[in-house]
């Protein structure tokens, strides 16, 4: 198939710098979060999660089976219900990655240090998130019953859209409890092995707590709240 039949993915150029990954204790006290500062190279990232339009595609063009939308709508929505393997084959395809978790939380982050890169609280007119459980002494708000289209919030500082909420995204990075303890300081690329991989940002169905910038979650399970976005280098 030529490149020019394969989907068209918008990217933004997120600059190198030096961040603080993970979280004070004041904000998470588990130990894979230990906070620790981390320099990475400058990359590109898709400035949506996939959409089912750019999977379908793909799927088309590979024989693949397509992935349920649970009668959310196909179209601009996010990719649900792909696994990892899913997710790397994709990126694949398209000669990119999976972003490793040190990219997608300095992406998430985009130059904040607060729990979410909309401040202290999330809120649901910003992000797609259960508005029934905020995060602390924030207030609440709605909980919808399905994900957005992926343009339907305002992006971050770096142009980044749904870095919170709407789906969970996969990385790269197999998860290790310990890592952040042992790990690289420049352009991490995650542990060696592992049974599961890392999934960030929270999804349409999590609490605001999940969402924050630092949080890390794991699983090999495809889901309806889980997709993911894909990078390449400069």
């Amino acid at each position: 198939m030529a490149i020019s039949e394969r989907p068209k993915i918008d990217w933004v150029d997120v600059p190198s710098g030096i961040f603080k990954m993970g979280a004070p204790a004041s904000e998470d006290i588990m130990k894979d979060k230990f906070l620790h500062e981390v320099t990475l190279s400058g990359f590109k990232m898709s400035k949506y999660p996939v959409t089912f339009d750019q999977y379908d595609i793909y799927c088309e063009a590979t024989g693949l089976s397509k992935p349920d939308d649970n009668g959310w709508g196909r179209g601009n929505m996010p990719v649900i219900n792909v696994s990892w393997i899913d997710a790397d084959a994709f990126a694949k395809w398209l000669g990119c990655s999976l972003p490793t978790e040190a990219q997608w939380e300095y992406a998430c982050r985009a130059g904040s240090t607060t729990p979410f890169n909309t401040g202290n609280c999330l809120d649901t007119n910003l992000v797609n998130f259960d508005g029934n459980f905020p995060y602390k002494e924030c207030k609440k708000g709605e909980s919808r019953t399905g994900t957005t289209p992926v343009d339907y919030f305002q992006p971050n500082a770096f142009g980044l859209h749904d870095m919170h909420g709407n789906v969970w995204e996969w990385c790269k990075d197999w998860y290790d409890d310990q890592y952040y303890q042992n790990s690289e300081y420049t352009n991490p690329a995650g542990p060696k092995n592992g049974t599961e991989h890392v999934l960030r940002g929270g999804g349409w169905n999590s609490r605001a707590e999940y969402c924050r910038s630092a949080n890390r979650s794991y699983s090999y399970y495809r889901g309806n709240s889980v997709g993911f976005r894909i990078v390449m280098n400069h």
